[in-house]
C-alpha cells in the first residue's frame, strides 16, 4: 500500500480500546484519482475482538445437575408420550372389538334376515302349490259334478214323473172359480143372477166334498193310530223311556 493509504488503515483501524469494534466494509478512492486509479478500490473487512464470556464469581455452575435435569425432562416427556401411545392404542384396540362385535352381529342379523326369506319363499311355494291343487281338484270336481248331473237329471226323470201325477191330482181337485162369463149377465140382469146361485151352489158341492175327504182321511188315520199303539205298549215294555206316539202307557211313564 502507498503511504496515503497507510494513513487512511490507520485512521480506519480500530483501537483495541475501542468499546465498539465492529466489522466495516469500505470503498475507499483517490479524491483526485488518476484515470490509471480510477479502477483501484480498496477494500477493507474488520474483525471484532472475540472475548469470552465471562462466569460469575459468586456461584459455580453445575454441568453434571443440569445434565442430569435435562435428562429427567427428556425421560418424563418419553414417558409420557408413551403413555400417550398405549392409551391411543388401548382406544384403538376397544374400537377394533366394537368393530368385531358389530360385525358379527350384522352377520347374524342377515344370516336371519336369509333364513326368513327363504322361509317366506318357502310358505309362498308351498301356498302356490296347494292354490293349484286346489284349483285342478275343484275342476277334477266340476267335471265329475256334471256327470253327476246328467245322472241325476236320468234318475230325476221318473220323479218328474211322480210330480207331475201328483201335481194332475191336485189340479183336478182344485177346479178354477170360472166367473168370466158372469160379468155381463151382472151387467145386464136386474135381481138375484140364476148363473151366482148355479156357482155358490157349485162351490158349496165342492167343500162338502172335500169336508167329506177331510173326515175320511182323518177317521182312516185314527184307526191307523189305533192298531199301532198296542204294538207300541208292547215295545215300551222292553225300554225304561215310552216309545214316542205310545197311547197305551200311563202319563207319569211318558
Amino acid at each position: 500500500l502507498g503511504p496515503r493509504s497507510a494513513a487512511v488503515w490507520e485512521q480506519l483501524c480500530p483501537q483495541p480500546s475501542s468499546p465498539h469494534p465492529w466489522v466495516s466494509l469500505l470503498s475507499i478512492s483517490h479524491p483526485s484519482p488518476s484515470p490509471e486509479q480510477e479502477r483501484f478500490q480498496l477494500t477493507v473487512v474488520f474483525m471484532p475482538n472475540l472475548v469470552p464470556p465471562k462466569i460469575p464469581d459468586g456461584e459455580r455452575l453445575d454441568f453434571d445437575d443440569i445434565h442430569r435435569k435435562r435428562m429427567e425432562k427428556d425421560l418424563n416427556e418419553l414417558q409420557a408420550l408413551i403413555e400417550a401411545h398405549f392409551e391411543s392404542r388401548k382406544k384403538e384396540e376397544e374400537e377394533l372389538l366394537n368393530l368385531k362385535d358389530r360385525i358379527v352381529s350384522w352377520r347374524a342379523w342377515g344370516h336371519e334376515l336369509r333364513e326368513e326369506r327363504a322361509r317366506k319363499e318357502e310358505e309362498e311355494a308351498r301356498k302356490r302349490a296347494e292354490e293349484e291343487a286346489r284349483k285342478k281338484k275343484a275342476f277334477s270336481n266340476m267335471l265329475h259334478f256334471g256327470g253327476y248331473m246328467q245322472k241325476s237329471e236320468k234318475k230325476g226323470g221318473k220323479k218328474q214323473t211322480e210330480r207331475e201325477k201328483k201335481k194332475k191330482i191336485l189340479s183336478e181337485r182344485r177346479k178354477p172359480l170360472n166367473i168370466d162369463h158372469l160379468k155381463g149377465a151382472r151387467l145386464t140382469w136386474v135381481g138375484p143372477s140364476p148363473w151366482l146361485r148355479e156357482k155358490a151352489r157349485e162351490l158349496w158341492q165342492n167343500i162338502h166334498d172335500l169336508e167329506a175327504e177331510k173326515f175320511d182321511l182323518q177317521e182312516k188315520f185314527k184307526r191307523q193310530k189305533y192298531e199301532v199303539s198296542p204294538q207300541s205298549g208292547g215295545l215300551c215294555d222292553l225300554y225304561p223311556v215310552c216309545v214316542p206316539g205310545c197311547s197305551s202307557c200311563s202319563p207319569s211313564r211318558r
